[in-house]
């Protein structure tokens, strides 16, 4: 019979290793299963060498419960989720910390979390993550392999939290940090939902009454032989070439969204395309005021959690999100490495700080309590920002509306002022 030698983790997270006698590699991870080890490695003994096992069923989760006597199946969720979610994540990091600070052991916490996923897709990256770390490589590390799980200003914040020996802290202002980014996101989608559904339905009925409707009316002015006002003449050239291009115009219009995001995805796109939105009347304020209190919250968590300043500065520029306003930054933290002040570093960022600001972290830094400022800047601007948003979208709602009716109102008149001289006609 042959032989395997195993590595495996015990129920109290210790690695443990040993040989054991199997039919098969599946006759091995059951005996396995059945000693409570949760396999790492397993081999045939003088056979090559150890692979993961590929059974993650088994060897990652509590065994499946029985069906209950008379065929009863428990019932699955009708959608499974096929990424990983920002609440997902906020959970996994939130309960990592907990179990941290309680004094689990890393490997052991997360097997836990393995377990203790909330769908499979979850499982599955919280176990690619724990077979990482039981390679040997750091947590930061086993999280940058997957990018889209993890984003880079996580992996670094984790990173920050392993090389100073404090994690767990780091890990607890991660999950309050995407709580906030969650919040803040959430507000500004719902201040511009309302705004997205009046376009949507102004475009809908433009398009209707472009296609559907104007062309009736073409059909009764042919037959009068008169020439039509010129507002009448405009609207129902408009409606013809609707008509017989429109699905052209759209396709091209497709065409050009795709070629337009691809080149926005591109460096030199990118930045052109964020210069252009920071010089927008409206939007380029409400974007640098949101830009600028992400990097003041990320910055006074790090350094609240006690991540040097230079550390804490080349994590908290990536969560900027402008590159235009990363490369300022990025300059004034070069400053900083040569010895000068953090709030005098950054006068130059006049795109992102204003001059208030400036004092306030120049105040701060003196009296030691930057970490602290920074939040209060951060707490201070959002608030800000969502009056702001609500101002913006209160002065945007009738805006548009007007704009609706004008077009309607235009297209009916222009349909309505040849109806007056039809009696002249029939007389």
């Amino acid at each position: 019979m042959p032989v395997f030698q195993y590595k495996a983790l015990q129920a109290d997270g210790k690695m443990t290793e040993g040989t054991l006698d199997a039919g098969g590699r599946q006759e091995a991870l059951r005996q396995l299963d059945e000693r409570k080890l949760k396999p790492v490695s397993l081999a045939e003994k003088g056979g090559g060498k150890a692979v993961k096992p590929t059974r993650p069923a088994k060897s990652d989760k509590a065994a499946p419960t029985p069906a209950p006597s008379g065929g009863a199946k428990v019932a699955k969720p009708l959608f499974e989720p096929t990424r990983v979610t920002a609440k997902m994540l906020e959970n996994f990091t939130r309960l990592l910390s907990s179990l941290l600070a309680a004094g689990v052991p890393l490997s052991r916490a997360l097997v836990i979390l393995v377990k203790e996923a909330a769908a499979p897709i979850a499982a599955a990256k919280w176990k690619a993550v724990h077979d990482s770390v039981i390679d040997g490589i750091s947590l930061a590390e086993a999280m940058g392999r997957d990018p889209v799980t993890f984003p880079r200003v996580y992996v670094a914040m984790v990173e920050a939290g392993e090389t100073g020996g404090f994690l767990d802290v780091v890990l607890a202002q991660i999950a309050d940090f995407q709580a906030r980014e969650k919040e803040m996101k959430s507000k500004v989608m719902a201040a511009m939902l309302y705004p997205l559904i009046l376009l949507f339905l102004a475009l809908g009925v433009l398009v209707f009454l472009m296609v559907f409707f104007i062309p009736r009316f073409q059909l009764i002015f042919s037959g009068f032989g008169a020439e039509l006002p010129l507002i009448t003449r405009i609207i129902i050239g408009i409606s013809d070439a609707m008509r017989n291009y429109g699905l052209y115009a759209a396709v091209a219009l497709g065409v050009t969204c795709y070629m337009l995001r691809s080149w926005v995805g591109s460096e030199k796109g990118r930045r052109v395309w964020e210069g252009i939105l920071l010089r927008a009347p409206v939007v380029g304020p409400l974007a640098a005021q949101f830009a600028m209190a992400r990097f003041c919250r990320m910055l006074g968590t790090l350094l609240g959690a006690g991540v040097p300043l230079v550390q804490g500065l080349n994590v908290a520029r990536k969560s900027i999100g402008n590159q235009v306003l990363v490369d300022a930054v990025s300059n004034s933290i070069e400053r900083v490495k040569e010895g000068g002040q953090l709030g005098k570093s950054l006068g130059e960022c006049r795109d992102l700080f204003a001059g208030s600001i400036l004092e306030m972290i120049a105040i701060a830094e003196e009296s030691g309590r930057l970490d602290a400022e920074l939040i209060r800047i951060a707490n201070t601007t959002e608030g800000d920002l969502d009056r702001e948003l609500k101002t913006a979208v209160a002065f945007a709602e009738p805006l548009m509306l007007f704009f609706i009716a004008g077009f309607i109102g235009t297209i009916f008149i222009g349909m309505v002022l040849p109806i007056f001289s039809l009696q002249e006609h029939i007389k």
